[in-house]
Order: C-alpha cells, then structure tokens, then sequence
C-alpha cells in the first residue's frame, strides 16, 4: 500500500488532463523520491487511522447517551488523492485515486453489508430525506442524485453515477458517467476515455480508440449530449470566473476576508438569555434524554 499500484508515468505518455496537471502544478520544479512518496502515503493512511478512531468515540457517546437506536449515521468524503499514482497528485481528476471515495451508513433497519454498486454524494441528501420521511417531490424537478435505500434493501439501481470537473488545470469543462463497469469521460478539448473497471481497474487501457467499443462510445457520448451543454457549460464557468475576478483584488486588499460560505449565527440563541426558559434549555443539553 505504500507503493502507487500504478507507477510514475513520463509526461509525453500521459492523458490530456493529466498533462495539464503536471503544468499546473509545475512537477518539473520538484524531484520527488521514492521514499517521498512512501511517507506521503503512510501520512494520508495515519490521518485514516485518527479519524477512524474519532469516528468510534463519536460511536461510542452515541451509545453512552442512549441515542444510538435513534440516529443514523451516514459517512462520506467529498474526494480523493492520487497519492503518486501515475505521477499526479491530489485530485482534480477523475480517475479512481481521486474520484472514487467512500459511503457508508447505518442505523435502526439498515441491514449491514457491502455494496459495490457506483453511488454519488448527490445520493446522500435524498437518502437522509427518505430515512426522515420527508417527502422531496416538490423540490424533485431541481435536484439530482436517488435515495440509497431501495439499493441497500436489494433492489438494483439503474442511475449512472454523473461527475463534473471545471476547475485545477482544465481549460475546459469536463464531464464522467460512471455506469456498471464502465467509465467514461469527455472533453470537448480531448480524446474521450472509456475504462472497464472489471477488467481494468488501473485504467491504463483507454478502450475509446479501440474499434469493439465503438458503439458503446456512441451510446455515452449521447448520455452526455443528453445530460449537458457543453458549450453553456464553458461559458457559465468563464462568467463566473469573470464575476470573481472582479471582487478578488478587494478581498485580498487589508484583512484577508475568504470567500467561503458564513452560516449566520444568532448571538441571542448561543448561550442562555433572559427570553429563554431554563428548565428547556437545561433539559435540551442533558444526555440521555429524560433524566
């Protein structure tokens, strides 16, 4: 595990992105070693470790408090890290190292198990949703992803999972349909890519050229016609690129200001006020509940 299954690949052999990366985060400038990259690897999988221990206290004061039949638990992460493999690092891409994360859950009714079926994190808002009894029908039109329990009850899922990529070293959206074994991604700048994953996990056969799969290349370039605008796609990033463009040199100027998400927070609900009734208060931070 702490050698990349795929090794470093040179540059003239490497995809379109993948070229584009290795610009944009100018690996010419650095020699990384072997033994680099073997440390790199033990950092990420010890940050595993931590979390994983910090994952069970959480467990553990969920059964303390006696909350743990009355919760769900759901974990994911938003990415990956190629962690050296073909020579890239971190993620901005959609090759498994970066794109491929893990989902789990569980809770009262959820039957334990594996499965291997490609889910998305746009799964995890109808998921909780579902689990709550909260019906999403009206708001349905406008959002994307499936509720996972009907899979984790046995059913099939018959969804392809869909990924977007505009940012780090592309100079032009780029789309993936995940579907079965295959994979499949598309940029209006480059050759398509379709993996089999059985067949193929490291991705190092690129089927798209091959003649056999000419069809099934035809099929998912029309899932992405289908699904995107390409064009429309390009434009809306470069307008916003443009809009953020405009604010950055202010943001930058005095105090450091980031542009990030701020949740409001009302001063008066934090700590005990004099509007507030005490006994409610207290008995709403007492674990377990009722004592």
């Amino acid at each position: 595990a702490l050698e990349p299954e795929v090794g470093f690949i040179p540059y003239d052999s490497q995809d379109p992105h993948s070229k584009r990366l290795y610009k944009a985060s100018d690996y010419d400038s650095f020699d990384i070693t072997p033994e680099q990259i073997r440390r790199s690897r033990r950092g990420y999988f010890a940050n595993i470790s931590y979390l994983d221990d910090k994952l069970g206290e959480l467990l553990s004061v969920l059964e303390r408090t006696r909350m743990a039949d009355d919760t769900i638990v759901l974990f994911c992460s938003d990415h990956g890290d190629m962690l050296g493999e073909r020579g890239l690092w971190f993620k901005m891409c959609f090759y498994e190292g970066a794109a491929r994360v893990p989902l789990m859950m569980a809770g009262k009714g959820i039957k334990a198990g594996l499965i291997e079926t490609p889910v998305s994190n746009l799964d995890v808002a109808p998921t909780l949703c579902d689990l709550a009894g909260i019906d999403m029908s009206g708001i349905a039109p406008w959002t994307d992803g499936q509720s996972l329990l009907p899979l984790a009850g046995g059913k099939e899922r018959l969804a392809p999972v869909l990924m977007e990529y505009a940012a780090e070293g592309s100079y032009a959206p780029m789309v993936a349909i995940r579907e079965g074994k295959y994979k499949f991604v598309h940029c209006e700048l480059d050759p398509p890519q379709l993996f089999d994953l059985d067949a193929e996990p490291r991705e190092l056969d690129n089927l798209a050229a091959n003649p056999t799969y000419a069809d099934l290349v035809s099929a998912f370039m029309e899932k992405v016609r289908a699904r995107w605008n390409m064009a429309d796609f390009d434009a809306a990033v470069r307008e916003s690129q443009a809009r953020r463009w405009v604010v950055y040199p202010a943001l930058r100027n005095g105090a450091y200001y980031p542009w990030e998400f701020q949740p409001l927070q009302k001063a008066s609900e934090r700590y005990m006020r004099n509007h507030m009734n005490l006994d409610n208060l207290e008995e709403s931070k007492r674990y377990p509940r009722g004592e």
